[in-house]
C-alpha cells in the first residue's frame, strides 16, 4: 500500500533535502514528490508518495526534530475513509455518491446517512446504509444540531459530507469537524452565496454557471475551497433550467473533491487550500 508523507511548516533552505535524507535513513522509496512555497505567508507544503515499512512514531519525531517549529506532519494511506453523508431532501449528490461507493469509486467507506427529512429514507435503504431522520421541527437549532452530533458520535467518522444538507450549521457543530465537514455550494463561489443561487444568477443574466466544493468554516459559505467546475448557459434557460443543468455540476464536483481530499492531495492554509493533484 502506498503511504503519503504530508508537511507544511515555515520555509527555510534545505528542507526537501531534510526530509528526503530522512526518508532514505529509514529506507524507503519515494515514488512521487510535490512541493510548494506561498510566498505572501513563507509557508512550505509538501506531499510525498512512499513505499516500505517503517515506524510511523519514529519517523514523525525524526522529523519534527530537522523542521522549523510549528510544523504539521501528517501520514495517510490509500485506505477508504469513513465517512457520513448528510442531505436534505436532493437526491441527485446523495445518489452519486453512494453508486460510487457501491462500485468501488468513492475512496471511502459510507456508515450512515443523516437527514432532517424521510425523502431520502428510501434511497439509502436500496445500498443497505443506514438512514439517520432527524427532525428538526418543534426544536432550537441548539438542540436538533446535538441530536445530529449525537448521531455522527455513534460513527466517529473521518469526515461529514453535506451533500446538499440545506440547513445553516453553527459554529459550535463545525467545530467539532474542524477542516473534515466539506459542502457543495451550488454556484461558483465566491459569487452567489445563500439562499437561491440560480435565481440570482438569473436576475444577473449571467453566462456561466458553477458548483463550488469546500471546507465549512463559521462563516456561510466562506470556508477554503476544494475545486470547482463551470457550464456555459444562455439567454434562452429559465432559473429553473439553470438549477437542472447545475445539478451534473454539483455532483460531479463534489464527488471529485472528495477523492482529493481522501487521498491526501489538499493543504489547508488560512481560508484557501493547496492541491497536489
Amino acid at each position: 500500500m502506498a503511504q503519503f508523507l504530508l508537511i507544511q511548516c515555515p520555509d527555510e533552505p534545505g528542507l526537501v533535502y531534510k526530509i528526503t535524507g530522512v526518508l532514505y535513513g529509514h529506507g524507503l522509496n519515494i515514488l512521487r514528490n510535490g512541493e510548494f512555497v506561498e510566498r505572501e505567508t513563507s509557508q512550505f507544503f509538501m506531499r510525498t508518495e512512499f513505499a516500505g515499512d517503517f515506524d510511523p512514531a519514529q519517523l514523525h519525531a525524526e522529523l519534527q526534530a530537522l523542521l522549523p517549529a510549528g510544523a504539521s506532519i501528517r501520514f495517510s494511506d490509500t485506505r477508504p475513509k469513513d465517512i457520513v453523508l448528510m442531505a436534505t431532501k436532493e437526491h441527485h449528490c446523495l445518489s452519486e455518491l453512494l453508486v460510487r461507493h457501491a462500485f468501488g469509486e468513492l475512496n471511502a467507506r459510507v456508515l450512515a446517512v443523516v437527514s432532517n427529512h424521510e425523502v431520502l429514507g428510501d434511497l439509502a435503504r436500496r445500498f443497505d446504509i443506514p438512514f439517520h431522520c432527524i427532525s428538526h421541527q418543534g426544536l432550537t437549532r441548539e438542540a436538533h444540531e446535538a441530536a445530529v452530533l449525537a448521531t455522527l458520535a455513534q460513527y466517529r467518522p473521518e469526515f461529514v459530507v453535506l451533500a446538499k444538507y440545506m440547513r445553516i450549521l453553527s459554529s459550535e457543530f463545525v467545530a467539532h469537524y474542524s477542516n473534515r465537514l466539506i459542502n457543495i455550494h451550488h454556484s461558483f463561489l465566491p459569487a452567489f452565496v445563500g439562499a437561491n443561487p440560480y435565481a440570482q444568477a438569473y436576475e444577473r443574466g449571467v453566462k456561466i454557471i458553477g458548483a463550488t466544493a469546500h471546507f465549512v468554516n463559521e462563516q456561510l459559505d466562506q470556508g477554503p475551497i476544494i475545486a470547482q467546475s463551470v457550464i456555459p448557459i444562455d439567454h434562452t434557460q429559465s432559473a429553473r433550467d439553470m438549477a437542472q443543468a447545475g445539478r451534473d455540476v454539483e455532483k460531479i464536483v463534489l464527488a471529485r473533491s472528495l477523492n482529493l481530499v481522501f487521498d491526501g492531495h489538499v493543504f489547508v492554509n488560512r481560508n484557501k487550500t493547496v492541491i497536489f493533484d
